[in-house]
C-alpha cells in the first residue's frame, strides 16, 4: 500500500510523514533526500548542477538507498553532507531537471515495490503515484508555517525575522507552484490537511485516522 504526503515547504511533511511511518509499520521514503543525494554526489564530482545531460547521466548511475534515518551513497553515511548550504543552493536546479526527475521517479517506485510506504515530497500523489491507495495534502497557512520556522531557527540558536522567512517562504511556494516539473499541486483525490493550531502529536493523529480510515486498517 501507498500513502503519499505532498504539500508546501515549512508544512511539517519530513517529520509527520517519519513518525506516521513508523505507527503504521511502514516504509518512509524521503524524496527530498534522493534529490540532495543526488546533488551532494554531482558537486563531489565536481561537475556543474547547470549540465543538464551529465547531471541525468549521473542520476543513471548513483547508488541511493536507506538505512532507518540514514541516507547513503555508494553505502556511504551522507545524511548529514546532503544538509549542507553547498548542496541546498544547488538542489532545485538539479531537480529541476526533466530527466533527472524521471530516473527519480522511476526509482521511486521501485522501492514502493518491496513494501507499504508513505511516500513525501511535493509531486508523490501528482506524478509518482497518482493510483496511491490515500493521498494527502499537508498544508498550513503563509504565516503559520513562518512562526514555526522561526521557532525552529531560534532553538537552533540562530537569529530569526518574521518578516525575513515570510518573505523568503512566499518566494519559495511561487518557484514550487511554478516549476517546470514536478510542480506543487493539490494531487486528484487526495485530502487537504490545514494543520494551523496543531501541534506534531496532534497531526500525526489525525493523519493516522485518515490513513486507517481510507485504508481499512
Amino acid at each position: 500500500m501507498i500513502v503519499t504526503i505532498d504539500g508546501p515547504a515549512g508544512a511539517g511533511k519530513s517529520s509527520v510523514s517519519r513518525q506516521l511511518a513508523a505507527r503504521l509499520g511502514f516504509h518512509y521514503l524521503d524524496t527530498g533526500a534522493m534529490y540532495r543525494a543526488l546533488t551532494w554526489w554531482v558537486l563531489e564530482q565536481g561537475r556543474d548542477p547547470g549540465d543538464r545531460k551529465g547531471v541525468a547521466e549521473l542520476a543513471r548511475q548513483i547508488d541511493i538507498s536507506f538505512a532507518g534515518d540514514r541516507v547513503l551513497v555508494a553505502g556511504q553515511d551522507v545524511s548529514q553532507a546532503i544538509r549542507s548550504p553547498q548542496v541546498t543552493g544547488a538542489v532545485s536546479e538539479v531537480a529541476d531537471n526533466p530527466d533527472v526527475r524521471q530516473v527519480m521517479v522511476s526509482r521511486q517506485r521501485d522501492l514502493a515495490r518491496s513494501g507499504d510506504y508513505v511516500c513525501e515530497g511535493r509531486d508523490q500523489g501528482t506524478v509518482a503515484f497518482p493510483q496511491a491507495d490515500c493521498k494527502i495534502f499537508l498544508t498550513a497557512s503563509a504565516a503559520e508555517r513562518a512562526q514555526r520556522r522561526c521557532r525552529q531557527l531560534v532553538e537552533q540558536g540562530e537569529s530569526a525575522d518574521l518578516e525575513e522567512v515570510l518573505a523568503a517562504q512566499n518566494k519559495r511556494d511561487l518557484r514550487d507552484e511554478s516549476r517546470p516539473v514536478g510542480k506543487l499541486v493539490k494531487a486528484v483525490g487526495s485530502i487537504e490537511v490545514l494543520t494551523d493550531g496543531m501541534d506534531f502529536p496532534q497531526v500525526v493523529d489525525h493523519l493516522e485516522a485518515i490513513v486507517v480510515k481510507e485504508l481499512g486498517l
